[in-house]
């Protein structure tokens, strides 16, 4: 996991045509998305559609996610940082176990100081629809932004902990990053997309975060 100081983040929605600044405090990021060899180590399961133990999982929806990182902390001894009773899912901002990063957290760390729409030359950082052939890669295989995040463009897409837009999509969560399949503005460090907690796809997986 790669250490983010604190900061400020502006994050702005095209539809709504807002935008709003978050302050965040220092917190820890997975430097790849999670893989399927270590989603398999942590939950005995491999629900991805092409098997490799380098890929990225995909096929998990945010409440796998969030299952994830509580079975992940308690592998290690951590406080939980979700308490789940069926489909309501809490956090626990105190604890230090594993959870998923909030968008702001997200998009802070995918622009790595940078004010561009990239971090760098789209081929050069990014699996896409224009050179995945149509499939994700192993994690890691192109270059990184300045903090050694790898994949924060394209490959999978990553969950995030936020509601979309609670009025609007009612308890639909935040997708960032762009995928595999995707063009290349869908590859975007300010791109948001949403979707049903419960949703599965062959292009949406997610990495993980910790507080402090």
């Amino acid at each position: 996991m790669v250490a983010v100081a604190a900061g400020r983040v502006t994050l702005s929605d095209r539809r709504t045509e807002r935008s709003w600044s978050v302050e965040l405090a220092p917190y820890r990021i997975g430097a790849v998305a999670v893989t399927q060899a270590q989603y398999a180590a942590v939950t005995g399961l491999r629900p991805s559609s092409v098997r490799g133990d380098r890929l990225p999982v995909e096929g998990v929806s945010w409440t796998d996610a969030v299952g994830f990182c509580n079975a992940l902390s308690e592998r290690e001894g951590l406080a939980l940082a979700y308490r789940v009773d069926g489909a309501a899912v809490e956090w626990n901002v105190s604890a230090q176990g594993y959870r998923l990063p909030t968008e702001a957290e997200w998009e802070f760390a995918c622009r790595a100081g940078t004010s561009g729409p990239r971090y760098g030359e789209l081929d050069e950082i990014a699996w896409y629809r224009d050179n995945s052939d149509g499939h994700a890669h192993e994690v890691g295989g192109k270059a990184p932004n300045a903090w050694g995040l790898y994949d924060m463009l394209g490959n999978t897409w990553d969950w995030c902990w936020d509601v979309y837009d609670a009025e609007v999509y009612g308890e639909y969560r935040v997708l960032r990053g762009g995928g595999w399949s995707d063009q290349h503005w869908s590859c975007r460090a300010s791109v948001r997309r949403r979707s049903h907690p419960t949703f599965r796809i062959d292009d949406v997986g997610f990495r993980v975060a910790r507080s402090g």
